[in-house]
């Protein structure tokens, strides 16, 4: 297993807390996309894998509509994807990647998060070279899937890393996913091939992997990062967090 594969692990134990917030986010996900690539999911192919997301996640069907038609209707407004970058204490650098329609109260809001918990906001380059920017596809399993063999035949598609994911719920039900990361370039080429192999994606985008050694701190320490990381992802303009912190000890 490999270093996608642990820091997804410690993800997804942190997954978006309360639908509300789950349905905001993709909404502005899906609007940069039409944006983008158009309305029309055949030629936009960050559309389709955003709308299998949507349906997973039970998103409904108006609050989609919504986030295209904002996309669509220039009267409403216009998103932009927005990286920011900074340390927070105790040495760890923060990547926080938003989606806002209104940069001088995001920059002010992500500002004062930092400050509030003793770290700084940086400059753009500041940490992004300790992260790399990779694509994530989540695949459903439906019926056992032979992971090397698979690897074997996407590698020359850009797949880097492929993976078993097993979620269970309150009652005890275990969901198997398969989980495929690839360079940001290869997201095209990747999808093209689950699409035409008939897998079905539950979800497709982008995450920042870390290449540097994570940085351990004492509880204390992990306090106070773990309440700038929950300002930041309790901001309705940001999207994702991203650090260089070592996972808790489970």
């Amino acid at each position: 297993m490999g270093r996608a594969f642990e820091f997804r692990k410690e993800r997804k134990m942190k997954r978006w807390g309360h639908m509300a917030r789950v349905f905001t986010k993709l909404g502005k996900e899906i609007t940069i996309a039409v944006k983008a690539g158009g309305p029309d999911v055949t030629g936009n192919p960050r559309l389709r894998a955003l709308m299998a997301e949507a349906r997973a996640e039970q998103m409904p069907k108006e609050n989609i509509e919504r986030a295209i038609k904002k996309a669509t209707d220039k009267s409403l407004g216009d998103f932009k994807e927005i990286v920011y970058e900074g340390y927070g204490p105790h040495g760890i650098a923060y990547l926080v990647e938003t989606a806002t329609d209104n940069n001088t109260r995001t920059v002010a809001n992500v500002r004062s998060y930092f400050t509030k918990c003793g770290g700084s906001l940086g400059t753009s380059g500041s940490v992004s070279f300790m992260f790399d920017h990779k694509c994530v596809f989540r695949i459903k399993e439906n019926e056992p899937i032979d992971i090397e063999e698979l690897e074997l035949e996407m590698i020359d598609y850009g797949a880097e890393e492929i993976f078993e994911e097993v979620e269970v719920d309150e009652d005890d039900n275990e969901t198997k996913s398969i989980v495929i990361y690839g360079d940001y370039t290869a997201y095209g080429q990747i999808q093209k091939y689950l699409e035409e192999n008939n897998y079905e994606l539950i979800s497709g985008g982008f995450e920042r992997i870390p290449n540097v050694d994570l940085k351990d701190v004492t509880p204390e320490q992990r306090s106070t990062l773990d309440k700038l990381t929950d300002l930041l992802e309790d901001d309705e303009d940001v999207t994702h967090v991203y650090t260089t912190l070592k996972p808790a000890e489970e």
